[in-house]
């Protein structure tokens, strides 16, 4: 009779997995963690535990190993096949043995075997990674500690296995979570910020460049770990030189210096005060089951289609005359608003916003690729840059397909992508901002979607930058290989990162010079950086495994484009470069088998799967299914295994992510009435960026008709009237969304300054008595 005392599923099968400790130690905008897993079989026969994970999908996994008892395993990087034959074989030898390997569809996934653990026994893992945090658009930088695996929806006709996940409701995850965090910086730390509780920074110098933190109790595992974290002067460009490996063979990687530079070009204030009027703007909205989910727990009401409904609202809103746009969503299948992109004006903006207003998240799956592949056979709009905005609630199997498909058209658009929700793929929206030469984002815990957009599209409407080339000025002796992948992207006050390695001939101390040139609207620009070649001291090996994971990532995505020959060339690369640097691949995997036991264990090995926490999905009951699962309680959804086999239709072939994007029965809700003031406002603006003075507008102002044509200055236009109105609103109330309404705002001004209208400064005088305002005319910007 099993044992089920302990932590237990919903299934009574008890839990080998007890509590998970992360430490994060951040340097700069470097990040390392460490996590320690912690198992114990409590059970009368030996268990191999799996348990399949999320990660950053850049990070850089470089150290697994295993503590039981006094005996201490430190695996090593091997062939992947290589070990996990080596792995069967120690358990088909009654060997203690542990695997840890990156999943086939996506880089942000892992699974990790605990094999053969005796009855009785515990066993501690450490796990570590290193990864660049990225920078966000309001100079913050994110990490993020992914909690939540939400079920990955496997394409149609898709190549390979499928994810296999156990998953739970967060609030039945039966292990518990311990996290703190220790951040250093040459800069002062100004806040950290989460959406998830966590007890007050604590400086640990005086001078606030040293601080930790720590995760409050009773995280619910509803959603990531994520940090913001602000240093004061954040736009300074640095370099750290890293000494090489003493065991390592000179001239390679892990034996020379590595230095990496990060630098933060800044444009001229005339080229960001003129934002660009051309460009081809291309809107792609999931529309999958799973959209329907609300945006956080405590605003239920607001679901991530509703969200994706009024960004669109601000999107067109703010798009500047004479460009051009379309709107595409997608599920199973996929539509668009306009059979091809079409000149922004007043009707195809009216046009696309009733469209939009029918949004609802009943197109079935996350089929992405098709209406990629269908964007991309458009043919571009000369003089019109391409400018994709993808918004996904991440949850496909297919990552590495889509975002060698976007690599593939790089050159054709840039790509800005937006991860919504708890749970979103790391390696899907990051890999298709960075393979697109565009910007990600991430919408989690109470964060509003649209500031976050609106912020992306400031970075669309730079100019695209240029002719990017990096040079060296280096003492004699001394030479660079770049080892990043060249730089195709360079946003106003976004970090843009190189990695080299360096050949030096002498220890003795020198600067060098490392210089990004680029064309910004036409006129030659450059970002430069002096440096001091001496190697930081205790920077580990940090610098080395980055550069090693890029160079790896660089490799993979060759690999998959290259013909058979080529590809076992790069195959073979990726092995060796993964082995010598001691960080996975997609090829490679972690083997550690305890030899040192002296005995073997015996007796019938049982699996136990351990779950994962996904974001919870009670919304999502309006699916076709038995009417008994209408009324099942909570605990019913236990297990996504029980969940699939008891609940699901027979469609869904026990994929819980294709039950969960199934279409509705029922139509898309009708939209309800914007509560939202500015979302009011926003929707009587006109395409050219007027507003009219009507009922509406007064309304909306909190006045009647008659007040707001009393107070107009005599001979002032109605239209000139009704949008400075709209202006001193906008900055007498509501300045703490500014980011919002900004674009529109300044198509506004633009649109006012080009009417000549006399007695501009008479109307922001009565504007601002009527509504009770004090704004100037310059903040106007009129």
């Amino acid at each position: 009779m099993m044992n089920c005392c302990g932590l237990i599923t919903e299934k009574k099968e008890p839990v080998p997995l007890k509590s998970i400790d992360a430490q994060l130690e951040v340097k700069d905008h470097v990040a390392t963690l460490v996590s320690t897993l912690n198992y114990e079989n409590k059970e009368d026969k030996p268990l191999e535990a799996v348990f399949v994970f999320p990660l950053p999908g850049d990070a850089a996994v470089c150290h697994f190993s295993a503590q039981i008892g006094e005996t201490h395993i430190v695996a090593e990087v091997k062939e992947k096949q290589q070990a996990q034959e080596e792995y069967d074989d120690a358990l088909s030898s009654g060997q203690q043995a542990f695997l840890l390997e990156e999943s086939e569809q996506s880089p942000d996934i892992f699974s990790l075997k605990v094999g053969r653990l005796p009855p009785g026994e515990s066993a501690s893992i450490r796990l570590e990674y290193v990864t660049e945090l990225a920078v966000q658009a309001d100079d913050g930088l994110r990490f993020c500690l992914p909690a939540v695996l939400n079920p990955r929806y496997q394409s149609q006709g898709s190549e390979g296995p499928s994810v296999q996940v156990t998953s739970v409701p967060a609030s039945l995850v039966p292990y518990s979570l311990s996290f703190s965090a220790q951040v250093s910086s040459p800069r002062p730390i100004s806040k950290i910020e989460s959406s998830c509780s966590l007890e007050p920074l604590q400086y640990l110098i005086a001078d606030q460049t040293k601080a930790t933190i720590k995760l409050g109790g009773g995280h619910k595992f509803d959603r990531d770990i994520e940090l913001l974290i602000y240093y004061k002067d954040a736009h300074q460009p640095s370099a750290v030189v890293e000494a090489g490996q003493a065991s390592a063979k000179p001239g390679s990687l892990m034996g020379d210096p590595v230095v990496m530079v990060s630098l933060y070009p800044e444009f001229p204030q005339s080229v960001m005060s003129s934002l660009a009027a051309c460009g081809e703007f291309v809107f792609l909205v999931d529309r999958s089951g799973s959209m329907g989910c609300p945006m956080n727990n405590s605003t239920p009401q607001e679901t991530r289609i509703s969200s994706a409904r009024d960004t669109l609202l601000l999107l067109l809103k703010s798009l500047p005359m004479g460009c051009y746009f379309n709107i595409y969503s997608f599920g199973s299948t996929f539509e668009h608003i306009f059979p091809k992109s079409v000149e922004y004006s007043e009707k195809t903006m009216e046009e696309a916003l009733n469209k939009v207003e029918k949004m609802g998240d009943n197109l079935g799956g996350t089929e992405i690729l098709q209406p990629l592949k269908h964007i991309y056979s458009q043919a571009c709009i000369p003089k019109h840059p391409r400018q994709l905005f993808v918004f996904t609630d991440g949850e496909v199997g297919n990552t590495k397909e889509v975002t060698d498909l976007v690599k593939k058209n790089a050159d054709s658009h840039r790509c800005f992508s937006f991860g919504i929700g708890e749970g979103a793929s790391s390696a899907l929206i990051n890999g298709m901002a960075k393979d697109g030469g565009g910007h990600a984002q991430f919408i989690t815990g109470a964060d509003r979607m649209q500031p976050k957009v609106m912020q992306s599209l400031r970075f669309a409407l730079q100019p695209a930058v240029e002719d990017i080339s990096v040079s060296w000025d280096l003492p004699k002796g001394v030479s660079a290989t770049v080892l990043s992948q060249p730089i195709t992207a360079i946003f106003q006050g976004q970090r843009s990162l190189i990695y080299a390695q360096l050949t030096l001939q002498s220890s003795e101390e020198a600067d060098g010079t490392v210089t990004v040139k680029y064309s910004l609207a036409g006129h030659p620009s450059q970002s430069q950086l002096h440096f001091n070649l001496k190697p930081a001291e205790d920077s580990g090996l940090t610098v080395h495994r980055l550069a090693a994971r890029t160079m790896i990532r660089s490799l993979e995505s060759e690999e998959r484009t290259q013909s058979e020959q080529n590809d076992e060339e790069m195959k073979k690369r990726v092995v060796e470069l993964s082995v010598q640097s001691g960080v996975s691949s997609f090829f490679t995997a972690f083997i550690a088998v305890n030899k040192d036991s002296g005995e073997s264990v015996e007796g019938p090995l049982v699996r136990r799967n351990i779950p994962t926490p996904f974001f919870p999905i009670m919304k999502c009951l309006a699916r076709p299914q038995p009417m008994a699962m209408m009324c099942m309680a909570p605990t019913a959804l236990a297990c996504a295994d029980s969940l699939c086999d008891s609940a699901m239709p027979q469609s869904c072939d026990g994929d819980l992510g294709s039950w969960l994007d199934m279409p509705a029965l029922s139509a898309a809700e009708p939209p309800q009435p914007r509560k939202d003031p500015v979302l009011q406002l926003v929707s009587l603006q006109k395409a050219s960026g007027c507003w009219m003075l009507d009922a509406n507008l007064a309304a909306m102002l909190g006045k009647t008709s008659e007040q707001v044509e009393k107070a107009k200055p005599p001979s002032v236009n109605n239209e000139v009237w009704a949008s400075i109105l709209a202006l001193i609103w906008l900055h007498g109330f509501k300045m703490d969304v500014m980011e919002e309404w900004e674009l529109l705002s300044m198509k506004a001004a633009s649109w006012i300054k080009a009417q000549n209208a006399p007695h501009v400064s008479e109307c922001v005088e009565a504007g601002n008595t009527l509504l009770g305002c004090a704004v100037k005319k310059e903040a106007l910007g009129i």
